[in-house]
């Protein structure tokens, strides 16, 4: 039976978490963060509408690591730039990148108040603000979009400088944010030598693989400075296959069971990859103090995997039912090969003492190959296979951006920004698909896609204007108002002829900061806003996918019905955005010795709401209708929440305590979708909550530096739609690490995700007139060790 029921809230984390918090609020607790190096320049594509950070010491930056306890007061770096923001943000820099030695950034991200991420645990996955999966949470690398296809579990935390969390959306950074923004800063030119390797192992299930990245940074004598930073890494995984899904017929009549049929699979996926990374900065000084800087990303990778199952029916069905599977066995081998350049150039101008003006031009390519055989068997069919597949995919995305942005200072405290941004993308893709027949041993070209086409060329421009004024009204009042104008059109061709999907969104904002007191060590911020999520381009051009449960086999071109647990996919290119008004409210405290308490209250009230929902309906490819999943606008929805955050020193209160850092964050999130039957009628993949606990400590007597996490995030029910029921399964996520500092050049860091993992998985039941299916797929997840060695040549 499946393992479907009502989450029930965790008492003892939860109070856990409110302890610290409520402790937190109620004393002054000071932190001591190690010296933080001087603050680089930030690059104008990584800025918020905040107003400069004070600087660290250069001193501070150019000393080496010492071996004795040093005591630093005052605040970080990060939270400087996160306390001079108008607009809510939060700043991860080097040092909390590197604290834990995590192997992705979704594992950095998921200790922050709101994140959480859709893979297993320990392995990354999607990032998500607000618990919101699906796109509404906007995913920027140095300011750009990515190209489709690119994964941020692709760039590894070697190569990121900081990470910068915003809440609530910005004219600069854009509105198609309606749970947030997360942009990460690649590595900067820094006006000081560096010349660091990095060699590691990581361990899973009795795999070892290799991680190398060195990273090389100078000054030129121009005044000018580059850095360049290499990664290359392998991955190899293992995974087990275990689902089943139990169908149970009704008499519609009398409600009586007719039957009960057991549908099990047991298996194993194999996956290995390697990827190789670039990236680096040439910053260039100008006369009249104008700068040009050029950014190279390079990404390559190639992978392969495979997966074997068994499946078994009970009892056994007649010849003829449709239900009845078509095979019992299969074996899946694929072969995947990606790589992708980018090159911007960045070019700041002073145009006179407050003015300058910034220009970015982008341009880049991504192409992807895959290729994958599948092949069928039936037990006591008497045939050599039952059905071979072929598939071959080759995409080709070429991209371009140009953005243009003015800054003007001026006298009275305002803060004027202007600019125009475009943006195209182009996705060129070929598909050949060659199917076998065991019974007849028949070839064809999967007769059954002609109509929906082997190939597909689609293009995606968008061209944006804004203006933002950011200002301020004494010495405690800070204000933002930002205006900005988009235009996302999409258009495709294949052999179901054209489609075309325009939207444009008018986005007004505005963000308050009131400090409480001048030193802006207590401040209270409001936002009001407008945001949105466009359709992406697979929501809008997907082509048809067959589910292969109840595929079509030659010779036969037309395909039966089919299960709603088991559905066709295909794109809508009818799709309108989806529009948000959002309201954000917070209270921030920052101690006088370091350290950070916060409350933030966020609402959106989202409308013409995207999900993908299977529904049965008139098909081409066969006689009878069929349960397709496809992207459709549903109506409106609103979700709500609050996030609480304590960073603090333990021996700050409690006087015979370790000098330990402590980090903990409470997040409690709500929605409700109308038109779908509650309670659990809730926004795609979100939680009721999240917590995070975590501390690190440095030894007085030996160089010895430990930490530890906890992420929490309880099993949640969503009511996809009136049929279906999905539960997602929680998780729970312990990480250690110890460092050991031989010298101020030599490091060796020993670090665990996932201790002490658990079986992961998820569950269904689908209602329809007369049949009720209830399906479940778990899985184990493990631990991964990694050893790095740190060397400073």
């Amino acid at each position: 039976m499946t393992r479907i029921r009502r989450p029930a809230l965790q008492p003892l984390s939860i109070a856990l978490m409110l302890g610290l918090s409520t402790a937190a609020w109620s004393q002054s607790a000071p932190s001591s963060p190690s010296a933080a190096p001087a603050t680089p320049p930030a690059s104008p594509a990584a800025k918020s509408p905040a107003r400069a950070a004070p600087p660290a010491s250069k001193d501070n930056a150019d000393s080496p690591t010492q071996l004795d306890r040093v005591e630093v007061q005052g605040t970080s770096r990060d939270d400087d730039q996160r306390r001079a923001s108008t607009a809510s943000k939060i700043v991860i820099g080097r040092e909390e990148i590197e604290r834990y030695g995590d192997a992705t950034i979704g594992e950095v991200l998921k200790r922050l108040p709101g994140v959480t991420t859709g893979g297993r645990p320990g392995r990354g996955g999607e990032i998500r603000m607000r618990g919101m999966g699906g796109g509404y949470t906007q995913i920027l690398v140095n300011g750009e979009r990515m190209p489709p296809g690119f994964s941020l579990d692709e760039l590894p935390p070697e190569q990121i400088e900081r990470i910068e969390v915003m809440r609530a959306p910005t004219a600069e950074f854009g509105a198609r944010a309606i749970a947030g923004t997360i942009n990460v800063v690649l590595r900067e030119a820094l006006q000081r030598r560096l010349n660091e390797v990095r060699l590691a192992s990581t361990f899973e299930r009795d795999h070892v693989t290799p991680h190398l990245s060195w990273t090389r940074n100078d000054k030129l004598d121009d005044g000018g400075a580059y850095n360049l930073t290499v990664n290359a890494m392998q991955h190899k995984r293992v995974d087990d296959i275990e689902s089943f899904s139990v169908t149970r017929l009704f008499d519609p009549a009398s409600g009586a069971l007719q039957r009960q049929t057991l549908l099990q699979t047991l298996g194993q996926t194999r996956d290995e990859r390697k990827s190789l990374n670039l990236t680096g900065r040439l910053q260039l000084r100008l006369d009249g103090g104008d700068t040009l800087a050029f950014q190279p990303f390079v990404m390559v990778n190639r992978g392969s995997g495979s997966s074997a199952a068994a499946q078994t029916q009970s009892p056994d069905l007649p010849a003829g039912d449709f239900e009845r599977i078509k095979y019992d066995a299969y074996a899946t081998d694929t072969t995947s090969r990606a790589a992708m350049a980018r090159l911007n150039v960045q070019w700041n101008r002073r145009l006179g003492e407050h003015t300058r003006m910034e220009t970015r031009i982008g341009a880049g390519r991504m192409t992807m190959d895959s290729a994958s055989h599948r092949e069928e068997d039936l037990s006591n069919s008497g045939l050599p296979f039952y059905r071979l597949q072929d598939d071959t995919t080759h995409s080709r995305d070429t991209q371009w951006s140009l953005n243009w942005k003015l800054t003007h200072q001026m006298d009275n405290e305002h803060s004027l920004v202007a600019g125009v941004e475009g943006e195209g993308t182009q996705r060129d893709q070929t598909r050949g698909c060659t199917e076998v027949d065991g019974r007849t041993l028949l070839s064809d070209n999967c007769a059954y896609l002609a109509d929906f086409g082997d190939n597909v060329s689609a293009s995606t421009r968008r061209l944006a204007v804004y203006a933002q004024d950011e200002w301020s009204l004494g010495k405690q009042w800070g204000f933002y108002a930002g205006l900005r104008w988009e235009a996302i059109q999409t258009d495709s061709s294949n052999n179901q002829g054209p489609v075309k999907n325009t939207s444009r969104v008018l986005t007004p904002l505005l963000h308050a900061v009131y400090k409480i007191d001048e030193k802006s060590r207590e401040q209270i911020r409001a936002s009001l806003t407008r945001s949105y999520k466009a359709p992406n381009l697979n929501d809008v051009i997907g082509r048809l996918s067959i589910n292969s449960q109840y595929t079509c086999h030659p010779p036969d071109v037309v395909c039966g019905p089919n299960l709603i647990n088991y559905p066709d996919r295909l794109g809508n290119p009818e799709l309108k955005p989806e529009l948000a008004t959002g309201v954000e409210i917070g209270y921030e405290k920052y101690l006088s010795k370091g350290g950070l308490l916060s409350a933030n209250f966020f609402y959106r009230r989202i409308t013409d709401l995207i999900r993908s929902q299977a529904v049965l309906e008139p098909v081409p490819y066969s006689p009878v209708p069929r349960y397709v999943i496809r992207p459709r606008n549903i109506g409106n929805a609103k979700t709500y929440g609050v996030e609480l955050e304590a960073k603090f020193r333990l021996d700050e209160y409690l006087a015979d305590a370790l000098p330990i850092n402590v980090r903990s964050n409470l997040s409690l999130f709500d929605s409700s979708v109308d038109g779908i039957p509650g309670p659990d009628n809730r926004l795609d993949q979100q939680p009721r909550y999240t917590a995070n606990l975590g501390a690190d400590y440095r030894l007085r007597s030996i160089p010895l530096t430990l930490g530890a996490s906890l992420n929490y995030t309880p099993s949640t029910l969503l009511q996809q739609s009136a049929q279906v029921l999905n539960e997602i399964d929680k998780k729970r996520v312990i990480d250690v690490s110890a460092m050991w500092t031989f010298s101020p050049a030599v490091a060796v860091r020993v670090a665990a995700s996932n201790l002490l993992p658990l079986t992961y998985g998820n569950g269904s039941i689908a209602t329809t007139p007369g049949r009720v299916v209830t399906s479940e797929s778990t899985g184990r997840s493990f631990t991964v060790w990694t050893v790095r060695l740190e060397l400073k040549v």
